[in-house]
């Protein structure tokens, strides 16, 4: 084949062969021809002498494909080996971009017909100009606005160079360079940036071309917002870009532009300026867009660029209101067009359209949060001194000013309330109300923000709010604004504030709200409609379990009709009464249990009685739900005698099934094997596990009545799906029948670890439990086929450990027996096998590694080469949980080695082995979300060899002649080799640079972190991708500071995320 003599570059490439291979792997090649060319392909690629054909290739060939190739290669080149050429290459290759681009771009039809091209060549040249720039090439801004003075078609592209520049440095720079080349070249760019300032208003001032005036203005909306102040409001260029807001065809760049000054924020300084702009935009935007239009109307029949200007207004007012209200505030003049500003933004707010909403939802977060925090502490303020009086008069004068805005903003977000998660009834494309399938992220993250606006917006006016929610029900009442939509925003905002008022006027409101919405259920005729009011009634009663838990007549109304709805088969009707259920007995639960007033018995016992009733329309996945709740209300009695009567009543049913089912298997087993009696064996054991997790220690009488025979019904199950995998193959697991008998081994192994998890902590019970579990389940786990065992079962015993912790010492040597070996042969043959297994498997071993400790050193050494083999193993998996788990577990190995007697054994076994492997999994970019536990395992290695806790040396002193001083210097010297071998393209200096930094910083973690991070990035493992999981730590801090914030505002955290165990007493 020709193209084969590619693959020789001792003589200048043929540039026909290199076409046809191009063009047979992009356009013309059969399967076969493709295959073949894509390999030759790839090799030249990785060929480190193909980049010296480039400009030859560049030169001889019309294809575009071909050029795009060859500047493919070269900008690998560029990226990865770039500092390493010899100078002259490097000025060749900059001055022949150069001349190609200028060239190209000095001819109007050349640059219109080669664009793609020369949009390339401009991303390679940027490329190299953030290498070189500024110390090897400190004339590039001079050249490059000389250039641009020479034609209009070559400033249009130096416009686009620019531009390029500005994002290459200030948007895409993160993980991309150093923190010191970053500042570096933001340093330039300040310094240099007259000339482009000069040239930009030439252009907008002298040119008449739309391209060049488009480009030029494209240009400048990337550097408006970092360059000195100065060049914006002590030059022509805001008047300038003012003249071009009217013009259509500049309206929208211009407009960006615009919204970049605005969303500049340095102090008062420029006041004047920005109140002068804000007054001339207002003025211009009322003759293009009326306030009298009804925006959301034009946006639905507008063209894309008239959509696109209804954006960028959302994004102009919201940047200059979210820095700049306060300038506008101060005078009277200007309040007037703050006002009305407002008001475009509200009706803006109005459009249906996403990420316009979404815009504008973001600054009205803000602008409430602002105006609630200065209400709240002047109120605070007022309390403390028992004045109310002394509210300052700038905060009432405030709040006065925005009261009409704000009363909109609560019109706004009734009636475009988010769906919260709790409801589950939906209406789908086809207009019919049926279950939801999937969550929707999105529209849940949309509810938490506007859930949070309208609570700072009822703390404002608790009135205005409150009469606002009533009129908009009582037209759903009268019929006049009856529409699913209209009921559920309404419901869900209703919902959402719960908490925000003062208890007595919640009580108030809530008495209204609850009445209205029965009594449109009694009214409204049709199922859906039926189904509809239903969702909603649920959701707003479980939004609010305090006026519950005051207001017994109203609790037992809305759990009746609770229990209606558990009879209706609508789609989702049944899911949604037994999820409210649950969360309000959870919030309730002792209300159930004490005699109320007006009424013979605790409403538990009275439920108790019609149970049967109650559950007969359910299916089971409701029942064992309903049987949750009904544990939760049991375990709230404090009477022993009664909570194990009420157990008794409330499990007679699957306990009956349970007995009757063990007795005939007593005379014949074989009724074991049937399907029916299997599924009902499941559900039996699934009904015990719902009670279980409510009721903990309380289930102990219950599970002790079935443990044995359920672990006969175990065993023989286990027994039957090990033959029929032996006899059946390896599809037999496939088969419903050995499917079913698994569930019943998995939910049996799911009851005793729920129990035993719930249960509080007495070793009695743990023994009572573990030891017949040896037999039945451990020796069954080894005696399986590989295939047959339950990964349930090492979780199981994870549980316990981590449960009953070193009470368990003297078992751990028979978990070792019966999982260990057999269970690593399963999960070490590939990436992919067992996954359930793996995860369960790691974090078997991390509770024995905490607790059991002891247990490990008795390992032999054999053992516990496997035992840190299936770690290094672990946290080199792809898989993020099995990755954690690996390294979790490592950590807490070194830190307990490091205490034990067996320190210098340990380490001088595996401290070289465990840092090349980090070192490996930090540098490749698979495990990136597991940086910060790596981070964290490299800072315990190199503090470790600084303590002075290893007496011994870590190298072998047999085959390393040269004795060092000590270890410090030993693992100094073996990191820098490593790393020095693994990324050739760093200098030694680099490397050692980096290493003796990890040193000194090892003592603080943020430096140590710091130092890592910006060693990624030098050696371009981490370049271009996105590097958001190195910073994860930071962001988890700030999550918690902000959960801490809200939790100090009324009705900010939803009441069934509170633990008030306390209030429902």
């Amino acid at each position: 084949m020709a193209a084969e003599k590619l693959r020789d570059l001792s003589q200048p490439i043929d540039v026909a062969v290199l076409d046809a291979t191009v063009a047979a792997f992009f356009v013309t090649g059969s399967k076969e021809e493709r295959a073949a060319a894509d390999q030759i392909l790839r090799d030249l690629q990785a060929n480190p002498e193909m980049w010296l054909q480039v400009v030859h290739i560049l030169q001889n060939t019309k294809s575009m494909d071909t050029k795009f190739f060859a500047l493919q290669v070269l900008e690998g080149v560029i990226k990865y080996r770039w500092n390493a050429l010899p100078v002259e290459q490097r000025d060749g290759m900059k001055n022949y971009i150069s001349e190609v681009i200028v060239q190209l771009s000095s001819n109007e039809a050349s640059f219109r017909s080669e664009r793609l091209y020369v949009n390339k060549l401009n991303v390679i040249l940027v490329q190299i100009v953030k290498h070189d720039w500024p110390a090897k090439w400190t004339s590039f801004i001079p050249d490059l606005v000389a250039a641009a003075k020479t034609s209009e078609t070559i400033c249009e592209n130096c416009m686009i160079i620019l531009k390029l520049l500005s994002e290459e440095v200030f948007d895409f720079s993160r993980g991309e360079m150093t923190q010191q080349k970053i500042k570096e070249l933001k340093q330039s760019l300040n310094s240099e940036f007259k000339l482009i300032h000069e040239l930009c208003l030439y252009v907008l001032s002298a040119s008449q071309r739309q391209d060049l005036i488009r480009s030029t203005l494209s240009a400048l909306h990337a550097y408006l917002s970092w360059i000195p102040l100065g060049y914006i409001f002590e030059s022509p260029l805001l008047e300038t870009l003012l003249k071009f807001f009217p013009i259509p065809a500049y309206r929208n760049l211009t407009l960006q532009c615009l919204t970049e000054v605005a969303a500049l924020n340095f102090g008062d300084f420029y006041n004047v300026q920005y109140v002068k702009m804000y007054t001339i935009f207002i003025g211009q935007l009322q003759t293009i867009l009326s306030p009298s239009t009804t925006i959301p109307e034009a946006y639905s029949n507008g063209s894309g660029e008239e959509q696109a200007f209804i954006q960028n207004l959302a994004l102009f007012f919201t940047s200059f209101f979210k820095f700049h209200i306060r300038v506008l505030e101060s005078a009277p003049d200007t309040v007037a067009l703050l006002l009305t500003g407002l008001e475009y933004l509200i009706n803006i707010s109005y459009v249906d359209d996403t990420e316009v909403f979404k815009v504008c939802l973001d600054y009205w977060n803000t602008l409430v949060l602002e105006l609630f925090d200065a209400h709240h502490n002047s109120d605070n303020l007022a309390a403390s001194l028992n004045l109310m009086e002394l509210q300052t008069p700038q905060v009432l004068q405030r709040r006065q000013l925005y009261s009409n805005p704000m009363s909109k903003l609560r019109g706004l977000m009734i009636s475009r309330m988010a769906k919260p998660e709790e409801v589950l009834i939906v209406e789908d494309e086809n207009g019919n109300i049926v279950r939801e399938t999937m969550k929707d992220n999105d529209v849940l993250v949309q509810y938490k923000i506007m859930r949070e606006t309208l609570i700072y917006l009822s703390h404002l006016d608790h009135n205005d709010t409150e009469k606002q929610m009533l009129r908009k029900l009582n037209k759903q009442l009268s019929g006049e604004e009856w529409a699913w939509n209209n009921l559920n925003t309404l419901c869900w905002a209703i919902g959402s504030i719960s908490g925000s008022m003062a208890e007595d006027q919640e009580n108030r409101f809530l008495v209204m709200v609850i009445r209205d919405l029965l009594n449109l259920c009694e009214i409204t005729k049709g199922k859906d409609n039926k189904a509809v009011i239903a969702s909603n009634i649920m959701y707003v009663v479980g939004q609010y379990p305090r006026f519950l838990r005051a207001h017994w007549k109203f609790l037992k109304t809305v759990v009746n009709k609770l229990f209606e709805f558990m009879h209706e088969t609508h789609p989702g009707v049944q899911d949604m009464a037994c999820d409210t259920f649950l969360k309000i007995v959870q919030k309730c639960k002792r209300k159930f249990v004490i005699v109320q007033v007006g009424e013979r018995e605790p409403f538990v016992s009275e439920l108790l009685s019609g149970l049967a009733a109650t559950v007969q329309d359910l299916e089971p996945h409701q029942i064992h739900s309903f049987y949750e709740s009904v544990g939760t209300m049991i375990h709230a009695e404090s009477d022993p005698l009664k909570r194990d009567e009420y157990l008794q009543r409330l499990m007679k049913l699957p306990n009956e099934k349970w007995a009757e089912i063990i007795g005939q298997a007593r005379h014949s087993a074989e009724i074991l094997k049937d399907p029916g009696v299997i599924r009902t064996v499941l559900n039996i054991l699934q009904t015990n596990t719902s009670a279980a997790t409510s009721l903990g220690t309380d289930f102990l009488s219950q599970i002790s009545l079935i443990f044995l025979d359920m672990l006969n019904v175990y065993r023989m199950y286990s027994e039957l799906v090990s033959t029929s995998i032996t006899d059946g193959g390896p599809y037999a697991s496939k088969t419903s029948f050995v499917k079913l008998l698994r569930s019943v081994k998995r939910e049996t192994l799911k009851l005793i670890e729920t129990f035993l998890d719930k249960a509080e902590d007495q070793p009695h019970i743990g023994k009572q439990f573990v030891s017949p579990m040896m037999e039945y389940v451990l020796a069954d786990y080894a005696r399986n086929v590989p295939d047959a065992r339950e990964s349930e079962v090492l979780s199981l015993f994870a549980t316990i450990i981590n449960k009953y912790k070193a009470t368990m010492l003297d078992d751990v040597p028979n978990i070792f027996e019966a999982v260990f070996q057999c269970t690593l042969e399963m999960i070490t043959k590939n990436f992919e096998d067992y996954p359930e297994h793996r995860l369960k498997f790691f974090s078997l071993l991390r509770a024995i590694a905490t607790f059991c400790f002891p247990a490990l050193i008795k390992l032999s050494s054999q053992q516990l080469k496997l035992v840190m083999d299936s770690i290094i193993w672990a946290f080199r998996h792809t898989e993020r949980n099995i990755a954690e788990t690996g390294l979790n577990l490592l950590l807490e190995m070194l830190k307990n080695f490091q205490q034990s007697a067996f320190c210098n054994q340990f380490f001088r076994s595996y401290f070289i082995q465990i840092e090349q492997e980090i070192f490996a999994v930090l540098t490749d970019t698979f495990h990136k979300p597991g940086f910060k536990l790596h981070v964290l395992v490299l800072q315990h290695l190199f503090c470790l060899v600084e303590s002075g806790a290893l007496t011994e040396p870590l190298w072998d002193t047999a085959t390393v002649p040269y004795p060092y001083p000590n270890n410090a210097a030993f693992v100094r010297e073996y990191t820098i080799k490593l790393l020095s071998s693994s990324f050739p393209n760093m200098t030694a200096a680099e490397v050692t640079q980096f290493v003796n930094g990890l040193y000194e910083s090892r003592n603080d973690p943020s430096e140590f972190k710091k130092n890592i991070r910006d060693f990624l990035v030098q050696s371009k493992e981490f370049s271009a991708q996105d590097n958001k999981d190195l910073y994860a730590e930071e962001a988890a801090a700030q999550r918690e500071q902000e959960r801490q914030r809200m939790l100090s505002i009324p009705g900010l955290v939803a009441p069934n995320e509170i633990q008030d165990e306390m209030v429902d007493s």
